[in-house]
C-alpha cells in the first residue's frame, strides 16, 4: 500500500516538474507561433495526467503549472497569472467533461485547447474591462484547433509508449 501511493506520489510530483517546465520553455524561448497563438505545450502533461492519475491529480498538475510557473517569471498574480489561470480553469473543466464522457485523446485535447482560448479572452475582456475584445475570439478559436490536435496526438504518442506505467 505504501509503495503504490510514494509512486503515485512520485508520478505526481514528476509530471507536475514537466508541465512547469514546459510551460517556462513555451513562455521563455519559443513564444507565440502567430500574434498571440502558442502551442500548449504543458496541455500534454495535463492530457497524459488525467488518463493516467484522474481528474484530480490533473487539477494539481494545472494548479501548479500556473501558480510556480508564474512564481518562477515573476508574474505571480498579475494580469498573465490571472489569464493563464482563466484558460486553465476552463481547460481543466472541458478536460473533466470530455474524461466523463469517455470522448476520445484528440477530441478533448481540442475542446480543451478551445476550452483554454475562452478562458483566455474573457479574463482579459474582464481584467481590462475591454468587451470589445472578444473580436479576437474567431482567430483564437481557429488557433485552438491544430494547436489542440498537436497536443493531442503528442499525448496520444505518449500514452502508447508509456502504458505499463498506469497505475489507477
Amino acid at each position: 500500500m505504501m509503495i503504490n501511493r510514494t509512486r503515485h506520489f512520485v508520478y505526481l510530483t514528476l509530471l507536475s516538474a514537466m508541465a512547469i517546465t514546459l510551460n517556462l520553455i513555451e513562455s521563455i524561448y519559443i513564444g507565440p507561433i502567430f500574434l498571440t497563438l502558442r502551442i500548449g505545450l504543458a496541455n500534454i502533461i495535463a492530457l497524459i495526467t488525467i488518463r493516467i492519475l484522474g481528474v484530480r491529480d490533473m487539477i494539481i498538475v494545472n494548479v501548479m503549472r500556473v501558480m510556480i510557473g508564474n512564481l518562477l517569471r515573476g508574474t505571480i498574480f498579475g494580469s498573465t497569472f490571472w489569464i493563464a489561470f482563466g484558460g486553465v480553469l476552463l481547460s481543466s473543466i472541458a478536460l473533466i467533461i470530455m474524461n466523463r464522457l469517455k470522448s476520445s485523446l484528440m477530441f478533448t485535447s481540442i475542446m480543451s485547447s478551445i476550452a483554454h482560448s475562452l478562458g483566455q479572452v474573457f479574463v482579459v475582456m474582464m481584467f481590462y474591462n475591454q468587451p470589445a475584445f472578444a473580436a479576437i475570439l474567431p482567430y483564437m478559436l481557429l488557433g485552438s484547433i491544430p494547436m489542440g490536435f498537436l497536443t493531442g496526438y503528442t499525448a496520444k504518442l505518449v500514452l502508447d509508449r508509456i502504458k505499463p506505467l498506469k497505475i489507477k
